[in-house]
């Protein structure tokens, strides 16, 4: 069940990724070129903040089963870097990142002109986005590619 989850998480990370991706270069562009805010940025932001929380779940999940995370012995995992990183780093850098994402798409649903919402989005799932990167930088895994255990 581990190496099954594992490979859900690691590789629904590409959904997630492309689809904040998506939404950050219609945020920018819709920012910066002062353009309308449609339904389909309002569908892209709302399925990219889905995505972001369907990850956060499976992560959740794999949190539970993964043999990196000593919940028992805090004492002995906050002494190893790797077992600190997967039980305790790592879940609090990508629960941020999700509440930067549902802050951003919040604001930009309550944002009454057009700009407001372009920059929600723009400025909150940019730094959701770099915390996610740092945070898979920081497992020493492949940030393209699948992990090897």
């Amino acid at each position: 069940m581990y190496k099954f989850l594992l490979e859900l998480h690691s590789g629904f990370r590409y959904i997630v990724f492309i689809l904040v991706i998506v939404a950050l270069v219609q945020a920018f562009s819709g920012w910066l070129g002062d353009r309308n805010y449609t339904k389909n940025n309002k569908r892209i932001n709302l399925f990219a903040m889905i995505s972001a929380h369907t990850q956060f779940l499976f992560g959740l999940i794999l949190y539970f089963v993964s043999p990196f995370v000593q919940l028992n012995n805090m004492g002995s995992a906050m002494k190893d870097d790797t077992t600190r990183y997967w039980t305790v780093e790592h879940i609090v850098m990508m629960l941020f990142a999700i509440v930067l994402i549902t802050i951003g798409h919040s604001r930009s649903k309550k944002a009454e002109s057009n700009q407001e919402k372009h920059r929600s989005i723009a400025i909150f799932y940019s730094l959701a986005f770099i915390v996610i990167v740092v945070a898979i930088v920081l497992s020493k895994r492949p940030l393209i590619g699948m992990p090897s255990a």
